[in-house]
């Protein structure tokens, strides 16, 4: 017989899932999101030249702000949701790049370190949940190890990405048609039947190295194997599909 404390009841007859249904526009927004993560990570602690510490400081500071926004709404809200996530691509890319970086963290430990941390994440979930589906994403406790296992898959996706692209020597072009290729093998697994929990998280920690390693292409030198588009440009123009694509949904949600 399965027994929920009152409070975990309490709350589950007052909130509706907090995730948005998993469609090409999800993917789409989700990609467009590492891309900025990466892009505007890079624009503002090098171009600005804010530095990396001082821009970590503050986009940590912003994505508490969103977070606690987040988790006061009872529903499912897209402008919140998706300002949380694209706040928690440019955090785990500076986590990444402050370890690397500043520290001097090889990226096979980072790498290893935050798989090691996804994995504790999904064990914990599960251990007191008794599921992994963002379909039940319908409780205070839920939501935090979501959030908690987003920011895992975005410091693993930048750790994994950056150790293919410089350390393999694959190269940004290689690289983001290798992840291209891995996130299309994963929807061929979950369309031929695959577990649709186990092939959403696979996909959804592929596409930040993909994100990432396009932010690259798009935007590093030539000399380094970039287009050497900018990333102020790169930024704006992704950043820009990102909103109107979610006020879309804000607004189709409104009308529903």
């Amino acid at each position: 017989m399965n027994i929920q404390n009152p409070t975990t009841q309490a709350a589950k007859r007052h909130w509706l899932v907090k995730v948005p249904e998993i469609t090409l526009a999800f993917w789409l927004i989700k990609i467009l999101s590492t891309t900025v993560g990466e892009t505007a990570a890079d624009y503002l602690a090098v171009d600005v030249g804010l530095g990396l510490t001082v821009t970590m400081g503050i986009m940590m500071t912003l994505l508490l702000a969103a977070l606690a926004v987040q988790f006061r709404s009872r529903q499912y809200t897209p402008w919140r949701y998706w300002l949380v996530v694209v706040l928690i691509s440019i955090v785990g890319t500076q986590i990444t790049d402050f370890l690397t970086d500043h520290l001097g963290v090889s990226l096979y430990v980072s790498t290893g370190v935050f798989s090691g941390l996804l994995v504790l994440s999904f064990w914990l979930w599960h251990k007191f949940e008794r599921t992994l589906s963002i379909h039940d994403i319908d409780t205070p406790r839920r939501e935090m190890f979501y959030w908690i296992t987003i920011l895992c898959t975005f410091a693993l996706g930048t750790a994994a990405g950056d150790l293919a692209t410089e350390a393999f020597g694959l190269g940004f072009t290689v690289g983001s048609v290798l992840f291209g290729v891995a996130i299309a093998l994963t929807w061929v697994s979950f369309k031929t039947g695959g577990s649709p929990v186990l092939t959403f998280w696979v996909a959804y920690v592929i596409t930040r190295p993909f994100g990432a390693s396009l932010g690259d292409l798009l935007t590093q030198p030539k000399d380094s194997g970039g287009l050497d588009l900018g990333t102020m440009h790169i930024s704006a123009i992704f950043l820009s599909v990102i909103i109107v694509l979610v006020t879309y949904a804000q607004l189709s949600r409104k009308q529903s």
